[in-house]
């Protein structure tokens, strides 16, 4: 089943005529995944690599059906995009653009979270279900195939690039997955954690879930929280990087916009505090997760690569 995305996910790309849409959507196609329409007010009636182009989201859900929305645009222009789709009743929005204004994305947050849609990101690689090969996003490249095969594994990524690595772990394992998600790396996302393990606890093809941590904000305390009260029963691996930002002054910028301690607060050795008293198989290197994947999932003959 996967979750989030599948055969019948019908997407919008929006700023479809920009050079880095433009890209993601030879890739997409290339993967064999359908993008439906495009949007890039002013530029309708024109066709991207044969996608009709729109100059509203409401023509394309008129006209295809759209379900979904890829946002590739702008930082001053996010805002407008993912409301613009919100108020056609599209219910999942992958917003990928990065430096969006915090003001714009709390506005962008609000309005998903009280019409009860799904946002991914901002600042995301997007997602992948490898059984239906379907992807949103940058996420797998040119060549998903080369991390992301199907399997009962799902993965949770705060890094972009580390949603592919983890999932060529869960391959190198022996294994592979039903979904792959980068949650994006700002402080301000639509989609935590445990927003996703509600997900896949619901979902029967996943049997295990990988997580792949960073240094800030809350969100493995909150998932370690939900594995106490029961919300999530099936094992969860997880890693968190960046224990070396500990001893690093206060106030140090480090990788993501969201990779900040204060305090407490986001620090990597409590993280994994929360998460092994609440049940979560936590690695401490990262290597280490293959060992753990076949003891849980048990052994698989031959090892892909």
């Amino acid at each position: 089943m996967a979750i989030l995305i599948n055969e019948n996910t019908r997407i919008v790309v929006q700023g479809i005529t920009g050079r880095e849409a433009s890209m993601v959507v030879s890739h997409t196609l290339a993967y064999g995944t359908k993008i439906y329409a495009g949007i890039t007010p002013g530029k309708g009636g024109q066709f991207v690599q044969g996608i009709p182009v729109y100059d509203t989201v409401a023509e394309a859900v008129k006209k295809h059906d759209v379900n979904a929305s890829l946002v590739i645009v702008p930082p001053a222009f996010a805002l407008d995009a993912v409301l613009e789709s919100i108020h056609q009743g599209i219910k999942l929005i992958v917003v990928t653009t990065e430096n969006i204004p915090q003001l714009d994305a709390v506005k962008i947050l609000y309005a998903a979270r009280k019409e009860g849609v799904t946002i991914i990101g901002p600042n995301t690689v997007g997602m992948i279900n490898p059984k239906h090969r379907i992807k949103m996003g940058s996420i797998g490249g040119d060549r998903p195939e080369r991390c992301f095969v199907p399997g009962n594994v799902g993965v949770i990524s705060r890094s972009g690039g580390m949603t592919g690595e983890t999932a060529w772990m869960v391959k190198r394992a022996g294994f592979g997955v039903t979904t792959s998600i980068g949650i994006g790396g700002d402080s301000l996302i639509g989609t935590t954690i445990k927003d996703l393990l509600a997900l896949f606890e619901k979902d029967e093809e996943t049997e295990v879930v990988v997580t792949f941590s960073e240094p800030g904000t809350s969100f493995e305390e909150e998932a370690a929280q939900f594995l106490k009260e029961g919300g999530f029963t099936k094992p969860l691996i997880s890693f968190v990087s960046g224990k070396f930002t500990e001893n690093l002054p206060e106030g140090t910028v480090f990788g993501h916009a969201g990779a900040m301690i204060s305090g407490d607060i986001g620090r990597p050795s409590l993280k994994m505090k929360a998460l092994r008293e609440a049940g979560a198989n936590v690695v401490d290197l990262y290597d280490d997760m293959l060992g753990v994947l076949k003891t849980i999932l048990g052994e698989k003959v031959g090892d892909i690569r």
